[in-house]
């Protein structure tokens, strides 16, 4: 179902921006495209620091507007905790030359200017009227149905969820001692001195699509043993992606992943195409109910983590979150994965796309 949002001016557009975005936005500058005289949704990007080229700045958040298909046209605001400040020629607002710069890049890409809107802790005001003039923030639209609170700001959402140290400890035991039982190659069979937990966790992984498909129905309530055997596989690349594509795509999505993985790691045939453009956000689009489930289900397993097992699924939620176009989102779960291990390697790569303003191509295509 479509939820229409109308406004009738510049107070009203702004009222409604928060429920476009998913969020209120602070410290940020969102690009709304548009097709004749609607916009379907919010982009958001940094507002930029000091030094950074303008014409590369301009270019970037343009090009991600022109990638939204059928737009032509752009409302950008700009949130700021920046006041504005008056001279004897009239008010001067925060950002006005990078954002003159951004209005004559889309201009020059042929981009009709709906609006350009500068918010500020004491009022707002339009950045394209001759003489700006503050007006009172009025307060937000009413809930939108099935868009939940939007009062947070972009990064609300992002906290791990809580988890008492006696269940860590518990996942911490049997991610051990699943260890332990692998790197022995189960010499002997299992002699009943060892952890269940970790026999349970052993018994998941001789299906793991089909574990993979598991954990997504009720993430909150997994045992310790499932949240182990899951850190267990998103720790080893091979079956992470095979993780990633199964919940970006099907079970049968997931059987393919896994035969081909372990051709390619055989050194027998490469990865499919099709299986390779799911990691760069290339292809049909994800369930997005479905890609929400698995985030939720490897944050609780980030959360129950031992430290330094948390980059995995920390990164995990990450490529997720990116892929559902939450780029704020992906960007702090990179973050929190680089202050234990720096150099973790996937968490690079997604820094190098997130910082290259790189979206899945999936979040640019709408209806006609």
């Amino acid at each position: 179902m479509t939820t229409v949002l109308r406004a009738s001016g510049s107070s009203e557009f702004l009222r409604i921006v928060p429920s476009l975005a998913g969020f209120t936005p602070r410290r940020s500058l969102v690009l709304l495209p548009f097709r004749g005289t609607r916009t379907y949704g919010a982009m958001r990007i940094d507002l930029p620091d000091d030094g950074v080229s303008l014409e590369e700045y301009a270019d970037a958040a343009v090009g991600l507007v022109a990638r939204v298909e059928k737009t032509d046209a752009l409302a950008v605001v700009v949130y700021t905790d920046v006041e504005a400040y008056s001279t004897r020629d009239g008010l001067v607002l925060p950002y006005t030359v990078e954002i003159d710069e951004v209005l004559g890049c889309a201009a020059d890409s042929g981009l009709r200017i709906v609006d350009a809107l500068c918010v500020m802790p004491s009022g707002w005001a339009s950045y394209l009227d001759d003489e700006p003039v503050l007006r009172d923030l009025e307060e937000g639209a009413p809930p939108v149905p099935g868009l939940g609170d939007v009062s947070g700001d972009q990064l609300a959402g992002t906290d791990l969820p809580a988890a008492d140290l006696a269940e860590k400890e518990r996942v911490a035991r049997a991610l051990r001692d699943l260890d332990e039982l692998l790197a022995h190659g189960r010499i002997g069979g299992v002699t009943g001195r060892e952890n269940p937990q970790a026999i349970a966790a052993l018994t998941l992984l001789e299906d793991l699509p089909a574990f993979f498909e598991s954990v997504l129905t009720t993430p909150s309530d997994l045992p310790p043993f499932a949240h182990a055997a899951l850190l267990w596989c998103l720790n080893r690349p091979i079956f992470r992606d095979v993780a990633l594509t199964q919940w970006a795509t099907d079970l049968p999505g997931g059987v393919r992943t896994l035969d081909a993985q372990l051709a390619f790691s055989g050194g027998h045939v490469a990865v499919p195409d099709d299986l390779g453009d799911v990691f760069l956000g290339r292809g049909p689009a994800p369930d997005p109910a479905r890609l929400r489930r698995a985030l939720d289900t490897v944050r609780e397993s980030a959360a129950r983590a031992p430290r330094l097992s948390r980059p995995a699924p920390l990164t995990v939620a990450a490529w997720i979150s990116w892929a559902l176009g939450r780029a704020s989102h992906a960007g702090h779960y990179l973050d929190l994965a680089r202050a234990i291990e720096p150099e973790y390697g996937l968490a690079s790569l997604l820094d190098t796309m997130i910082g290259a303003a790189v979206l899945p191509e999936w979040a640019f295509r709408r209806g006609a």
